[in-house]
């Protein structure tokens, strides 16, 4: 049988490696959210998360994936030789369980996308198979997804790698007409901005009213720390990489540059043709809506700017809003193909088998088969629940939402962590350098775990601020559970390898 992996026409190129990193970690939605909360004010923010965390944090993903190119595990892989398998295996168990439950919120989430591309709007409160409530109908068509994915996904890299690079081409094409429009309309009329910059001061404040205490700018910068998420997935595709130890850190360094200059870009576009109080300031218009809202603005705004009719500009704005949500679909398809596959495969692939139960550890054409069936089966349990079990089993999984929301970045902190021991063992070789000294190297690591430990200790803390202690409770009792079960399984795992062991003595 042969290994996908030593299928050289079925690796990764540069470009395939891009735009996945594109679809994993770039979400165009958060350029017209941050406007929307902050105004300009966003761009400062992102600059500084990209300077404390994302790009450092990227730096650091392509050294471990230059030097640890053969490993099929991924981060669990680079933390299990730079400190220890039980360092590795808590940080790796922890990250993968929070995105079980991100497949659930967005198996059915997705359909409210899919709506918007369709039909300009969300109407997926009237929706109904065979007589079912729309929650059911979108719980149904949620696991009837998970089950399509998984299948095509057990059918290798090579179909994931097609429709992550649809998905990477849409966004891309969707920050093209934002670019063009943005300088289309700054042109027509006559290059006055929508939303006036007055000097510094409209890049300090926001003129949404909710975010003006120092405690919601801080809630800001939390929200554009995680808009960086995700670079991680793609650590286990360095096996499946082209000449992996010079593309794999090629592409992460260049897909950092592009989406940091393009979070930044996005937002001060988006003042080219809103005006925040004009088009923003509606009750109606909330995080859900703002990227459908601000971009049918931009269709309406390209109308004007040009002498068409209002009954014109009125269209392009809707067919502008359908435009977003097709491209949205085709970014969440892209995403959720990787994540169904990237973070499963290095859990799998990185530990021993013995951990695993029956056919688990088996890997068949270079895919986990067997433990990607039995997470379908988990995420389509947990979607059927939530769907049918009413308002408890929905409270339930707002409970899970908030425990994992910690558990999802809280390994980054593991990952550059492990850095500092990386960059120390001198008997790993290091084909690619940008941490010249330990120094740096530490300096580097230590900024990037402050950075994450301080937008989690705030994620956490926020609810109680604002009197919710009980979600401050359970953004806690996420990582606390996931670490313990996890400590069992190892534990459980070391018990059994002490027995094999005396057997063999004996």
């Amino acid at each position: 049988m042969k290994k996908l992996s030593t299928d050289n026409s079925k690796k990764l190129t540069l470009v395939s490696l891009i735009l996945m990193i594109f679809t994993s970690v770039f979400g165009f939605a958060n350029m017209p959210r941050s406007f929307f909360l902050m105004g300009y004010g966003a761009i400062p923010w992102y600059i500084i998360s990209a300077i404390t965390f994302f790009i450092p944090f990227a730096f650091m993903m392509a050294e471990y994936g230059a030097a640890f190119k053969n490993e099929k595990g991924g981060i669990y892989s680079w933390m299990e030789k730079s400190v220890g398998p039980k360092y590795a295996f808590v940080g790796t168990f922890m990250w993968y369980a929070s995105y079980i439950i991100w497949m659930v919120n967005v198996g059915s989430g997705i359909w409210v996308v899919f709506s918007n591309a369709i039909f300009g709007t969300d109407t997926t409160s009237t929706w109904s198979l065979f007589g079912l409530s729309s929650t059911q109908t979108l719980g149904i068509l949620g696991i009837l997804w998970v089950f399509m994915v998984t299948f095509v996904s057990t059918k290798g890299l090579d179909k994931i790698k097609k429709i992550t690079s649809v998905g990477g081409i849409a966004v891309t094409f969707l920050n093209v007409v934002l670019i063009i429009g943005a300088i289309a309309v700054f042109i027509g009329n006559g290059g006055q901005l929508a939303q006036p910059i007055t000097g510094v001061e409209s890049f300090i404040s926001s003129p949404n009213a909710a975010y003006q205490s120092p405690i919601a700018i801080l809630a800001f910068l939390v929200f554009a720390i995680f808009a960086f998420g995700g670079t991680e997935v793609v650590g286990g595709l360095v096996d499946q990489t082209e000449n992996a130890e010079v593309t794999f850190p090629k592409g992460l360094t260049i897909a950092a540059i592009v989406i940091s200059i393009g979070y930044a870009l996005g937002i001060l576009l988006c003042g080219v043709f809103v005006n925040w109080t004009n088009v923003l300031s509606s009750e109606n218009v909330h995080m859900g809506n703002a990227a459908y809202v601000i971009m049918n603005n931009l269709g309406y705004q390209l109308g004007q700017a040009f002498g068409a009719t209002e009954a014109v500009s009125v269209s392009m704005g809707n067919w502008m809003a359908r435009y977003v949500g097709a491209s949205m679909v085709l970014a969440l398809m892209g995403a959720y193909f990787t994540l169904t596959y990237a973070p499963l495969k290095q859990l799998i692939e990185g530990t021993p088998k013995e951990l695993w139960p029956g056919r688990m550890s088996e890997v068949e054409d270079g895919m986990p088969k067997a433990a990607m069936w039995l997470q379908c089966t988990a995420v389509s349990v947990m979607l059927f629940l939530v769907s049918f079990g009413g308002d408890a089993m929905s409270a339930f999984f707002t409970k899970l939402v908030l425990m994992t929301n910690v558990a999802m970045t809280l390994p980054y902190m593991f990952i550059a962590g492990a850095f500092i021991s990386f960059k120390a063992k001198k008997e790993i070789e290091k084909p690619f350098v940008i941490y010249k000294t330990q120094s740096s190297a530490k300096i580097a690591s230590i900024i990037v775990v402050f950075t994450v430990g301080f937008a989690n200790f705030f994620t956490i803390i926020d609810p109680a601020l604002k009197g919710d202690l009980s979600s401050t409770l359970w953004s806690i009792a996420g990582p606390a559970f996931f670490t313990v079960v996890a400590l069992v399984m190892y534990s459980s795992y070391e018990k059994k390898m002490g027995k094999e062991s005396n057997k063999k003595v004996a």
